[in-house]
């Protein structure tokens, strides 16, 4: 079952709406949104609320629900 979940661009102010299967991991979202974006994907990380997100991570693994919200951020330890 495919859930929407909402990509912020935390420096853009833009949202993106991508539909994923719960086993799609956190980087998957992080390159479907930079190739969208057209960024350099490993120099982004996802940040749910005040929480980074491993890139390791199943989608299903931090219970992520369809029409959550994530940040598309800077790495702060540099791509």
């Amino acid at each position: 079952m495919a859930i929407r979940l909402k990509v912020k661009n935390a420096e853009m102010g833009k949202e993106l709406t991508l539909e994923i299967s719960p086993d799609e991991t956190v980087e998957d979202v992080i390159n479907s949104a930079a190739e969208f974006w057209n960024k350099d994907s490993g120099a982004y990380i996802i940040r749910r609320g005040k929480q980074i997100l491993q890139g390791s991570m199943k989608i299903s693994e931090i219970g992520v629900l369809d029409g959550d919200v994530v940040e598309l951020i800077p790495d702060p330890e540099g791509g």
